[in-house]
């Protein structure tokens, strides 16, 4: 007799809590397929409605809040939340995040097992995200209101920070819906990459053209760059003078921060296209060749996702431990903090200790003061980004033993090799992208960083590979259906 086969007793547990979502999956509010096709027309129009209402709520302030003079402690986190403080979109995209990539996380160390294929655990499943997303963003809005962010809960008072709560928990549920309208095939592409795309847009297009104006000492002068420029242009009588203050103007958006955005946009768009093209062979449509493209960026903007959270996470423990405890040498060493102003609201910055250490220099200038702070951002950002991109691939069905599964699964081979040899063609090149990708998207963010670009590093690369893959979705579904036969064919999987 075969001895009894052994069961991990975590995937037991977990999946013992997702079947106690069953009773309450027909509760849980969902978008239903389309049951016929959605023409392109139809879908671009969704896909504006759902950003319309995004930009609104991210512009439509919170009823009954009291905004605290206290510095913001997710000032560092939002150019990649989709976050806004004081509005709906206090929360961004934060809960939907934090909940997918927690749950693939599991699925992909194999602690959660799911079998997709199978429609009911593909629901439960599905349910159970939804469902956690709630949670947490339940949670969240409940610790902002706790934790003081819209005024003292005696100040303000229990009915008004109920009402603050359910506000933000109804704004996280259309969040949700309108993520899985367009995946369900109404729009393109994924909510939540729309928004946080959309959002870092509108961060540049504001710096760039905001006609605030505010009094820095030099006389009343725009926010915005390129009205800064035309502005002091016309004011100054020294037009030489005026060009200077325009492209180094300090606290205040310049022409060179727009310059270096425009450049590393650029820059980015260009490496987007770096790929090696392997040819492969379709057994099921008699030999029929295709190709296989292994990007450089193969985790996409993933590693700098993962960098930026740890990085965040280092900020809000070393700022809770500062706050408790200022003189505490111990707790100095996590970072020391800074409160700084930046128009009508304040936030935080750290002016010490491995917070410091981990944060991008502020400036050119502040680089040359202490290079050591400015080596040692360069050698951390590209060794956690290495690190975390070939993590990426191990847990999310990317590495080299998954693809060669799925190849095998869909009879696909590499042409002038053995079947079993797709494995060890595909270990040439999968580690190497991964890691020399997330290095290469490290070094982006530290060079954006450097010369100052709008939106910081990792907000260009997050909305350059959102929109190029936004880009490439427009262009499939510009294809006639009747070429999709053709197209699977002709090109890779």
């Amino acid at each position: 007799l075969e001895p009894p086969r052994r069961v991990d007793p975590r995937k037991n547990t977990i999946m013992k809590l997702i079947q106690l979502v069953r009773p309450i999956a027909s509760l849980i509010p969902e978008v239903e397929k389309p049951t016929q096709r959605v023409n392109f027309r139809e879908k671009i129009l969704w896909t504006a409605c759902s950003l319309l209402l995004f930009m609104v709520c991210s512009n439509l302030p919170l009823f009954g809040i009291q905004m605290a003079k206290t510095s913001d402690p997710f000032y560092l986190m939002r150019v990649i939340l989709a976050s806004n403080r004081g509005t709906l979109m206090e929360l961004g995209v934060s809960p939907l995040v934090t909940t997918g990539m927690v749950l693939q996380l599991l699925q992909g160390s194999k602690i959660l097992e799911v079998n997709l294929d199978d429609k009911e655990e593909r629901v439960l499943f599905t349910a159970a995200q939804k469902l956690v997303g709630l949670l947490v963003t339940l949670v969240e809005a409940t610790a902002y209101v706790m934790s003081g962010m819209y005024g003292d809960v005696s100040a303000i008072g229990t009915g008004n920070a109920i009402l603050i709560v359910a506000q933000l928990f109804f704004a996280g549920l259309m969040l949700l819906m309108l993520d899985e309208l367009l995946q369900k095939g109404y729009g393109l592409g994924s909510g939540i990459s729309l928004f946080i795309a959309s959002h870092i847009c509108e961060t540049i297009v504001w710096k760039a053209f905001s006609p605030t104006t505010i009094n820095t000492g030099r006389g009343t002068e725009f926010e915005g760059a390129i009205l800064a420029f035309f502005h002091l242009m016309f004011v100054r009588s020294n037009k030489l003078q005026a060009i200077r203050e325009a492209l180094y103007r300090q606290n205040l958006p310049n022409l060179t921060n727009l310059m270096a955005t425009c450049l590393i946009f650029a820059l980015c768009i260009y490496m987007q296209e770096w790929r090696v093209n392997l040819t492969v062979k379709y057994q099921k449509y008699r030999g029929t060749e295709g190709k296989y493209p292994i990007k450089l960026f193969y985790t996409s903007n993933m590693p700098i996702i993962l960098q930026t959270a740890f990085v965040s996470n280092i900020y809000f423990i070393s700022q809770m431990l500062y706050h408790q405890s200022p003189n505490s040498p111990f707790f100095k060493l996590f970072g020391e903090w800074s409160t700084t102003e930046s128009g009508p609201l304040a936030h935080s910055v750290p002016v010490g200790g491995l917070a410091y250490y981990v944060s991008p220099p502020a400036s050119l200038l502040d680089m040359f003061y202490d290079p050591f702070h400015a080596i040692f951002y360069l050698l951390f950002t590209l060794t956690a980004c290495a690190i975390f991109g070939r993590t990426w691939t191990e847990v999310s069905g990317t590495s080299v033993r998954d693809v060669a599964r799925q190849m095998r699964e869909r009879q696909v081979v590499m042409k002038g090799h053995r079947d079993t040899a797709t494995a060890k063609v595909l270990s040439r090149y999968i580690p190497i992208a991964a890691a020399l990708g997330g290095v290469c998207i490290g070094l982006l963010t530290v060079v954006a960083d450097y010369m100052g670009a709008i939106g910081s590093g990792t907000g260009i690369l997050l909305c350059v590979t959102i929109i190029h893959d936004f880009y490439e979705a427009l262009m499939k579904e510009n294809i006639p259906p009747e070429m999709n036969a053709k197209a699977f064919r002709a090109m890779a999987m």
